[in-house]
Order: C-alpha cells, then sequence, then structure tokens
C-alpha cells in the first residue's frame, strides 16, 4: 500500500516514569526493511485561558532540556484512560488557580511526528472564575496574564517560541475575532 509500513517487530529499550522507547522493525511500501525508533507518550492536553478583557495567562517555567524559562500556556500531561477535557480542566485549576464557564476544544498537535507518539489537545476557557492554585509536588512556576495581542507578538519575534502555546494562542485569536 501506498505511504505505509508494517511493523515486523518491536523491541522495548527505555521503560521511564514519562515514556517508553522502543526499536521497530518496518517493512517500507517498496518492500525494503528498515528500523524505526519510537518514543511512546500518554499526550498531553493545554489550556488558552483568556479574561472577559481580552487578556491570557501564562506560565513561566525552567525547562530542564532547553537549560532555562519558557513561557507556555498551562498544560500537562495525560494519565492513562483519563478524559482530555478533565486533564485540561486539572492543569487550569492546578497551574492558574481558576476554573471556566466555556470550555472550547480547539483540535489537537502532533509536536514531533517522526518519532513519537505524543498528541497534544488544545482548549480555550473563557468565563474564568479564580479560585486556590495547586501546583503539582515539584512544580514550580511564575503566572503571568498579559494581553492576548501582546502574546500574540511574543509569538511572532520568538519570545514565546514552545510550540503548543504558539498554536493555541494563534487558533484561539482567530477564533475570537470570527
Amino acid at each position: 500500500m501506498h505511504l505505509d509500513e508494517k511493523m515486523i517487530s518491536t523491541e522495548t529499550v527505555y521503560q521511564g516514569r514519562i515514556f517508553t522507547v522502543t526499536h521497530d522493525k518496518v517493512t517500507l511500501e517498496d518492500g525494503t526493511e528498515t528500523d524505526r525508533d519510537v518514543v511512546h507518550h500518554n499526550g498531553g492536553v493545554c489550556v488558552v485561558p483568556v479574561t472577559e478583557d481580552g487578556q491570557v495567562y501564562l506560565v513561566r517555567q525552567y525547562r530542564y532540556p532547553h537549560g532555562g524559562v519558557t513561557v507556555e500556556i498551562p498544560a500537562g500531561k495525560l494519565e492513562k484512560g483519563e478524559d482530555i477535557a478533565e486533564c485540561g480542566r486539572r492543569e487550569l485549576l492546578e497551574e492558574i488557580g481558576c476554573t471556566c464557564e466555556e470550555y472550547t476544544y480547539l483540535g489537537r498537535v502532533l509536536p514531533t511526528p517522526a518519532y513519537d507518539t505524543e498528541v497534544i489537545h488544545i482548549y480555550m476557557a473563557r468565563g474564568l472564575k479564580m479560585a486556590q492554585q495547586h501546583l503539582d509536588e515539584g512544580e514550580f512556576l511564575d503566572v503571568e496574564r498579559i494581553p492576548l495581542s501582546q502574546a500574540l507578538e511574543m509569538v511572532m519575534d520568538g519570545r514565546i517560541a514552545d510550540a503548543k502555546t504558539q498554536i493555541g494562542l494563534l487558533k484561539a485569536a482567530r477564533l475570537l475575532r470570527e
């Protein structure tokens, strides 16, 4: 079949707390065999929290693999079998300390489809109600509230480099304009 690969065998080469890595042998559409290394991840959910006056909540968080602080929308990893909408609502409360009355699904993102199974689901939250922030143990972040227009400038000039945040902000802005 055109644009298809068939797995011949798979071997788990790493089993971690957040992801698993397999080394797979596959057959390509022309019949040749090759290897694929795949990172298996449960995926995640991110939320663009938009206030009534057109501002968004963002978090600043140290990201060890990149050796610095990133600016992101609230997000978290899905637990196995967890409902995606509930995961997003949980992360909104944990990281920002709010709930919402309106919750709109904006789609999904495949952050690194060449070697990773991760899917990130994006929501927009409106009608925000402040509650109590509940960070996970060992989670440290700063919350800031800025105009959506400023967040979009930060996307365009590279101050926001995180892909899910860029896509979430751009999609939310487009939806709010329509």
